[in-house]
């Protein structure tokens, strides 16, 4: 008896049918990104635990819960969780960080959590994020943002709010844990038993919780931005005055604090309601420290991750724009098989020049290719008989017009297709702007 296997629970399939989508918002990611000057990086999809142990903080909900560890042997290694670590540590291990700074890089990989699914947030999901290393003032952290605003307006998105805030650098956020732990102590025994150990280790991390109580404990605790340094003080009121300049709007949010223990100075968050409850589309910051933290020289740095499933989610539900797929130029239906050699022929030659062909492959009678070519949205179809072989002359049909051509099978038919193609795609072009402009055809 067969069994049947199905997917993971929290991961998805990306079908043929959905495919489309994806490859739009990584297109539009990936373009905006050079835009900016930055550069791809491809990293392994699993690292040593001891990278993440390090970088993203033992006190996380990241390291405490969700990561996935495989041990082969006498080696444990951990699947991704996120895309900073693995990339600070390929710079440094291929020498980025001794080029011309600063380096910028962008990925868009699959990251691994052990967390309860949802919309938007499954235990394998995919990012775009990007990495910025070597500058350590304020215009690097607006240029980071305004590359994240960019791409979402290119999205086409609407109702995205962008918070900002200072988590300080280690100088001040002593300070700042001293309040937090003279705030939460009288409520210790009512924390869950994560923020009991975190009170001690990083308290910080209490105001992260997803727990009611604890969320509900660190409603009125005293917020970071009453205890920054005059530097960090500084570097936000520069923040805000660049992007100021750009005319980009945000809201001070001193509740963000990041899930990650990396992060120093600014934080930032796009999020909407859109998607629900769990509404950030993207999140990033500034993490000075992280670099000389994982055995580097002392190098400020700073980026964003973007969720891709979270970012179609909103596109979907605001109906933006997906680029469409490239469907069928040609269907070529072979009436026997005396016409399969041409119908290849054709095939092979259009295909060089950049044409999507399909030929029958199934031995179906013509009025079954017909429909075939109708269900994969081919845009001509030529049907090849005896009578076509012999003449060497054939109808090319627009599936759309119903027009037909005629051509010759000879040496000019890729020349002669090439023709009649471009006047149908100019053809739709025009038709588009008369519909969009509602000239329909006048000379106004």
């Amino acid at each position: 008896m067969a069994i049947k296997i199905t997917r993971p629970q929290g991961t998805e399939d990306i079908t043929p049918k959905q495919i489309y989508k994806w490859h739009t918002v990584e297109r539009m990611a990936r373009e905006t990104a050079e835009s900016f000057g930055f550069h791809e990086m491809r990293i392994p999809t699993f690292e040593s635990t001891d990278l993440f142990l390090r970088s993203v903080g033992e006190t996380t909900d990241v390291v405490q819960k969700e990561m996935y560890t495989v041990k082969a042997k006498e080696t444990e290694f951990t699947l991704r969780p996120e895309g900073t670590a693995g990339s600070i540590r390929s710079m440094l291990q291929n020498g980025l960080l001794n080029d011309a700074l600063p380096q910028k890089i962008f990925y868009i990989l699959s990251c691994f959590r052990h967390e309860r699914p949802q919309a938007g947030r499954l235990r394998e999901f995919h990012q775009f994020g990007v990495e910025m290393a070597g500058s350590a003032g304020p215009a690097s952290d607006a240029e980071i943002i305004a590359l994240a605003k960019a791409i979402l307006d290119r999205a086409g998105l609407k109702n995205i709010a962008l918070n900002i805030n200072s988590i300080g650098c280690p100088t001040c956020r002593a300070e700042y844990h001293k309040a937090l732990r003279a705030y939460f102590q009288p409520h210790r025994d009512e924390l869950c038993e994560t923020c009991q150990t975190r009170l001690e280790k990083n308290p910080m991390r209490i105001l992260d919780c997803k727990s009611e109580i604890c969320s509900g404990i660190a409603k009125d605790a005293p917020v970071i931005l009453d205890y920054l340094c005059d530097e960090c003080r500084t570097h936000f009121e520069k923040l805000q005055e660049y992007l100021k300049a750009q005319n980009i709007e945000y809201t001070i949010n001193p509740k963000i604090v990041r899930g990650l223990d990396y992060y120093t100075k600014t934080v930032f968050e796009f999020i909407t309601t859109d998607i629900g409850a769990q509404g950030t589309v993207c999140g990033g910051g500034r993490y000075d420290g992280l670099i000389e933290q994982m055995g580097g020289k002392p190098t400020p740095a700073m980026g964003f991750a973007m969720g891709l499933e979270r970012l179609i989610l909103t596109m979907e539900s605001q109906g933006c724009e997906f680029q469409p797929p490239h469907q069928c130029d040609l269907y070529i239906a072979p009436m026997d098989e005396a016409a399969i050699p041409t119908a290849m022929q054709i095939a092979s030659s259009l295909r060089t020049s950049g044409y999507q062909v399909e030929y029958d492959l199934m031995q179906r009678k013509l009025k079954a290719q017909m429909k075939y070519a109708d269900k994969i949205g081919a845009t001509f179809v030529l049907v090849l008989g005896e009578n076509e072989l012999q003449s060497q002359q054939a109808n090319l049909k627009n599936m759309k017009t119903k027009e037909q051509f005629p051509v010759s099978l000879g040496e000019k038919f890729e020349e002669k297709f090439d023709d009649i193609a471009i006047q149908y795609m100019f053809h739709d072009v025009v038709n588009d702007f008369e519909k969009e402009c509602g000239t329909h055809g006048s000379n106004e």
